[in-house]
């Protein structure tokens, strides 16, 4: 660790690597999210070789904006890792404090399971965010200034994947009670914002701004484009509802699906045939034989 800190302190010396030395927290934030999404795509590929190598990388992100953190005078990475260290103590009373802790070897009674201590952890944090809320108030106060009103849905970062937003969101409103009971309640409402799409299609398909075989031929209207983004919403939320996580579902469905695109093509060039100029009935036999075949 030492060492990765001292390389990455070389690299933005003035004599350094002329592009280190020019990165900002906004230019190498894209590299980050890159880094956690290759991690995450090591795991589910079960490549315990790659991930070691990806979660090194993912470190050198956090140890870059430790770095230049540093040089602006505000922390390193010492204080980082004491940030992390407090947030986990603080947030597993029922360990670090005594409470609920086992002697060894016994379970202690009183102890919380793993759903008791998730719904603790969003507590604390819920706890976390109106004592940040407070400070920030008091800045405010200071300064003349009004502090914006709080809100359940504070803390959600705005640079999530719009699929996890969706996620976290609906489940913040669900812990204040803005939530449907059953799960078929909320597919209902899935049903329903399809239906708003399928009806804003028609519409602008009946103005007479469909293309070839009723496309849209200049984009969606604004209708389409609203009613598209409360399915998927709605999807995202179903998916909290039946405790699925909806980013993960989504990437393993997109990993089937070109796994059966590929495997058509494949099929295709054994019979002689070129995928592309097949019709699509005979793209849709294709699709069926190799979904027969898994």
């Amino acid at each position: 660790m030492l060492e990765l800190l001292a390389i990455m302190e070389r690299l933005r010396a003035p004599d350094g690597c002329p592009w280190d030395r020019e990165q900002t927290f906004a230019t190498i934030a894209p590299y980050t999210i890159e880094e956690a999404y290759e991690v995450a795509d090591a795991i589910e590929r079960e490549d315990l070789p790659h991930l070691k190598d990806e979660l090194g990388d993912l470190l050198f992100q956090v140890v870059f904006h430790a770095q230049i953190a540093r040089e602006r005078g505000a922390f390193d990475f010492e204080a980082a890792a004491g940030a992390i260290c407090d947030k986990l103590k603080r947030r597993h009373p029922h360990v670090f404090s005594g409470q609920g802790c086992p002697a060894e070897g016994r379970p202690a009674e009183g102890r919380p399971s793993a759903a008791e201590q998730s719904v603790l952890w969003e507590n604390i944090k819920a706890e976390e965010r109106r004592d940040a809320r407070r400070s920030d108030a008091r800045r405010s106060d200071a300064r003349g200034a009004a502090a914006d009103a709080p809100s359940a849905l504070d803390g959600v970062p705005r640079a999530l994947p719009a699929l996890m937003r969706a996620y976290k969101l609906s489940k913040r409103a669900a812990r204040v009670g803005f939530d449907f009971e059953h799960a078929s309640e909320t597919a209902d409402k899935v049903a329903e914002e399809l239906a708003e799409v399928r009806e804003a299609a028609a519409a602008h398909e009946s103005a007479g701004r469909g293309g070839a075989n009723g496309s849209p031929s200049a984009g969606p209207s604004e209708e389409i484009f609203e009613e598209m983004g409360d399915l998927l919403f709605a999807a995202a939320n179903l998916a909290r509802k039946l405790d699925v996580d909806a980013e993960a579902a989504l990437r393993a469905a997109n990993a089937k699906f070109e796994r059966r695109f590929r495997a058509m093509e494949e099929l295709a060039r054994a019979r002689g045939e070129i995928f592309s100029s097949l019709s699509l009935a005979a793209q849709e036999g294709l699709w069926l034989d190799v979904k027969r075949a898994e």
